[in-house]
């Protein structure tokens, strides 16, 4: 026996075991190189941006994406269906991941626009391919598409025009919606009553109609300190309804000086919210240990902002709330002689990974109103644009409350669609208001034509590169006419030979002047669209070579009764002893 387990040991420390062992372990790569890669990217790029160009314009239709848990989601906003894609093969996945980059960076920077600047993406990529296959130097190549986008992207600037007028941001947010009036009218009334610079949120109604409410409260840009004081699984958030709130402007370190507070709140039977620059050490984690082990109704958030601007947006809470803030350096009372008229007071308090909602605070109209009076004072006397805006935010908030636009409807399906496109009417509205509009359907793309043809090359590949984004600016028209069930390409052509700001109006079909007729887009969301495009696409056919791990064959299937049937002769082994 003392020889079969000398001879197991040097089968199990022998290089081909090692090895064997490695290859186990490690996946190994697959490489692809030149017009192969590029080809295999492409298909992936092509194949999403086909699912994603369907829901393009007023007559795009939906995609229903099947979900792992509940209902199916159905939906026509591209980054979502973008999201939802992924294929079996490596390379296509990697084309698929770079054109979702796109669709992302779109949607987190405008908000809107996502199935335009995929269809960008996709046009660019494929354009490039075709001309590097042909012997284009890929990198004079991406010069020129970078500085045809810049004189585009400079061109819808100059063109864009400011929002004046309540029925303006209706039009652009009915755009928006896919031509849903009524989706525009409630977004331009939600605006109108929380002011343009007002905090809206989207939720699901509990009735068949869509509904708007204005909430008095605030909202900052700071979540929970701590994930263990979430107290709601649902989403992931905290809250509170009736709670008391403590302002500091320092740091809190030390469970004494908030024990007076939590005693307070506690003999009140209410929670207590603690708004502080930070919160750490011994305080956090004696909150977070009665909050698991005995239901401490508790929840801390960092104080937003810094400096001046963190102490103002403080002080604006406090007097909201009807509270005080402590640690400010003309004060010398301290957090442990805090008192119940020191606290603040709100009737609900939401609180996610991102940031905290405060509605309803309990604080006296009149010092409300003349804390908002001296604002506007302050906005009067500065000349800082920055300064302004900040400012302007802060009435906001004070003055003018939350909108909530409740999204109804007959079933979950058909409320998450709406809700969909109400958040993105929503978002194409605040980027209207923020850089004005420009001309709707693609035609604001369309009128950059002349601008890059004037420009011309250093190098034949750069103008090669050149000649792909004037190629690339009529992709949008295009493809909202051919959903439309038109000839695309003769629209576009037919728009070239107009100027202004003539257009196809594909929900009518008719050719009028898009601005009259309210078919509008904002010039951020359609400026950040071809930026996010020409980027990536502009990457993908520079790449010569792809690395992917190697897809992993399924075992053979193991035999009935388990794997260790063949070790009935072990009986015969009695004659090694």
């Amino acid at each position: 026996m003392h020889h079969l387990a000398r001879a197991v040991r040097r089968a199990v420390s022998s290089p081909a075991t090692t090895q064997l062992a490695a290859a186990r372990c490690y996946a190994a790569k697959d490489l692809k190189f030149g017009s192969v890669a590029r080809d295999e990217m492409i298909e992936g790029v092509d194949l999403l941006a086909d699912a994603v160009a369907v829901t393009l314009g007023p007559k795009g239709r939906n995609v229903i994406i099947e979900s792992s848990w509940g209902p199916p989601k159905v939906t026509k906003d591209g980054v979502t269906v973008a999201k939802a894609i992924e294929f079996r093969n490596k390379s296509m996945n990697i084309g698929a991941k770079l054109v979702q980059d796109v669709a992302n960076n779109t949607n987190e920077e405008a908000g809107d626009g996502t199935t335009s600047a995929t269809i960008l993406a996709r046009a660019i990529a494929k354009e490039g391919a075709d001309k590097i296959s042909r012997g284009a130097n890929p990198i004079e190549m991406r010069k020129g598409i970078q500085r045809a986008v810049s004189a585009v992207r400079k061109q819808l600037t100059e063109m864009s025009k400011p929002v004046t007028t309540p029925e303006e941001i209706a039009q652009v947010a009915t755009i928006s919606a896919n031509g849903d009036n009524a989706i525009g009218g409630l977004i331009s009334n939600a605006m109108e009553r929380v002011g343009r610079t007002g905090v809206i949120t989207v939720k699901d109604g509990k009735t068949l109609n869509d509904e708007l409410e204005v909430i008095e409260g605030m909202k900052f840009d700071r979540g929970y300190i701590s994930p263990y004081f979430i107290n709601s699984p649902k989403g992931q958030k905290v809250e509170y309804q009736d709670a008391f709130i403590l302002f500091s402007q320092k740091k809190i370190s030390s469970i004494q000086q908030i024990v007076p507070a939590l005693e307070l709140a506690n003999g009140q039977r209410k929670p207590l919210i603690i708004i502080a620059e930070d919160i750490d050490g011994e305080a956090l984690t004696t909150l977070v240990v009665n909050r698991l082990k005995v239901g401490l109704q508790v929840a801390a958030v960092k104080a937003p902002g810094f400096g001046d601007n963190r102490k103002n947006t403080l002080n604006d809470m406090a007097i909201s709330t009807g509270g005080r803030v402590f640690g400010d350096e003309g004060l010398d009372i301290k957090l442990e002689d805090i008192t119940i008229a020191d606290l603040g007071r709100v009737d609900e308090v939401v609180i996610t990974k991102d940031d905290c909602l405060l509605l309803r605070g309990k604080g006296e109209e009149a010092s409300v109103h003349q804390r908002v009076n001296e604002i506007i004072e302050q906005m009067e006397n500065t000349s800082s644009e920055y300064e302004k805006e900040k400012l302007n935010e802060r009435v906001a908030k004070l003055a003018s409350g939350v909108a909530v636009l409740k999204v109804g409807g007959a079933s979950e399906i058909e409320v998450n669609e709406k809700k969909d496109r109400v958040t993105d009417a929503l978002n194409a509205t605040r980027a209207a208001v923020e850089e004005g509009i420009v001309p709707g359907g693609g035609v604001a793309l369309l009128r950059c034509h002349p601008v890059v043809s004037a420009l011309e090359g250093e190098t034949r590949d750069e103008q090669i590169g050149i000649d792909i984004i004037l190629k690339v600016l009529r992709v949008p028209c295009t493809q909202i006419a051919q959903n439309a069930g038109k000839e695309g390409q003769l629209v576009a052509e037919k728009l070239l030979t107009q100027s202004g700001d003539y257009g196809y109006d594909a929900r009518l079909d008719r050719y009028c002047n898009m601005v009259e007729c309210g078919i509008i887009d904002p010039a951020k969301v359609v400026r950040q669209g071809i930026l996010d495009a020409s980027g990536v696409a502009s990457l993908l056919t520079t790449a010569e070579c792809v690395i992917t791990d190697e897809l992993k064959d399924d075992g053979p299937a193991m035999p009935p009764g388990g794997g260790m049937g063949g070790m009935g002769g072990m009986g015969g082994m009695g004659g090694m002893m």
